[in-house]
C-alpha cells in the first residue's frame, strides 16, 4: 500500500500535535484510502465510546483524502458534511475507516467513508462535499518545510 503524506499539526494526523489522532493513511489496492486505528480513552465521550466530534473528524478527514488519492498535495476543504452514527465506536479497539470517491468534478467533490470493525461491521459513515482549496492560500512550494509529508512508519 502507498503512503500518503501527513501534517505536522493536523488534528487527526498530526505527527507533532500532542493531542493529534495520529491516523496513517494508505492507498489500498482497490484505490480507496484506508487506515488502521485504536483510540484510547482520552477520546471518550461517554466511557469506552469514543465522542462523536472525533468520529466526524475521521469520517471528514477520510473522505477528503480518498478525493486526492491521484494528487496527495491537492488541498479541499469541507463544505458539508453529513455523519451517521450507526453503533457506539469503541475506545482501546482496533478500528478501521475506509474512504472512497463518490465524485469529482472541477473544483468540487464529493466523497464517503465508514468507520469499521475489523470484522467488517459498519459502525459510522460519512458523506462529504468538498471544495478546492484556491491557490493563493498556502506556500504549496514547499509543503515538506511546513511539515505535510510522508512521514516514516513508527
Amino acid at each position: 500500500m502507498q503512503k500518503l503524506p501527513s501534517s505536522s499539526s493536523c488534528y487527526v494526523c498530526g505527527r507533532e500535535n500532542p493531542i493529534s489522532l495520529k491516523l496513517e493513511f494508505y492507498i489500498n489496492d482497490e484505490g480507496n484510502v484506508i487506515s488502521e486505528f485504536c483510540l484510547d480513552e482520552v477520546y471518550a465521550g461517554y466511557p469506552g465510546m469514543v465522542h462523536g466530534g472525533n468520529i466526524a473528524a475521521i469520517l471528514d478527514e477520510t473522505a477528503g483524502r480518498a478525493l486526492t488519492t491521484d494528487d496527495p498535495d491537492r488541498f479541499m476543504v469541507t463544505s458539508e458534511l453529513k455523519v451517521k452514527y450507526l453503533k457506539p465506536v469503541p475506545t482501546n479497539t482496533p478500528l478501521v475507516v475506509v474512504g472512497k470517491v463518490v465524485k469529482k468534478r472541477g473544483r468540487t467533490a464529493v466523497g464517503s467513508s465508514e468507520i469499521r470493525t475489523k470484522e467488517g461491521m459498519v459502525l459510522a459513515s460519512g458523506e462529504a462535499f468538498f471544495v478546492e482549496v484556491p491557490e493563493q492560500f498556502g506556500d504549496r512550494e514547499n509543503l515538506e518545510d511546513s511539515g505535510w509529508k510522508v512521514y516514516p512508519d513508527d
